[in-house]
């Protein structure tokens, strides 16, 4: 499976960094991909869903650690990309095979 495309909408608020729009194979998007800061660095938030117990469920998400670590590179590579370049609407970062 390609990730085909990552565009990435910056946010400047404290936690939120973030939200990420990917591609795969040029035919499934998945929306609401958050990138937030923590502690630890930044982390790749899949988009969830708020349950009545308060508690979070993914609504979409990678199946395999494998893949799930290859999202979170090319997701946060094409984050970086927008820092460093400044602009002012969201880019689109385009890859080949994962």
């Amino acid at each position: 499976m390609e990730i085909t495309e990552v565009r990435v909408s910056p946010r400047n608020e404290e936690r939120l960094k973030a939200y990420v729009t990917v591609t795969l194979d040029d035919a499934f998007v998945v929306r609401h991909i958050r990138i937030v800061k923590t502690e630890k660095g930044l982390l790749v938030s899949m988009p969830s869903r708020k349950l009545p117990d308060g508690t979070h469920k993914d609504i979409a998400h990678p199946i395999t650690q494998e893949f799930r670590k290859k999202m979170e590179v090319k997701i946060l590579a094409a984050y970086e990309e927008e820092l460093k370049g400044g602009v002012s609407h969201p880019p689109t970062f385009r890859s080949g095979v994962v």
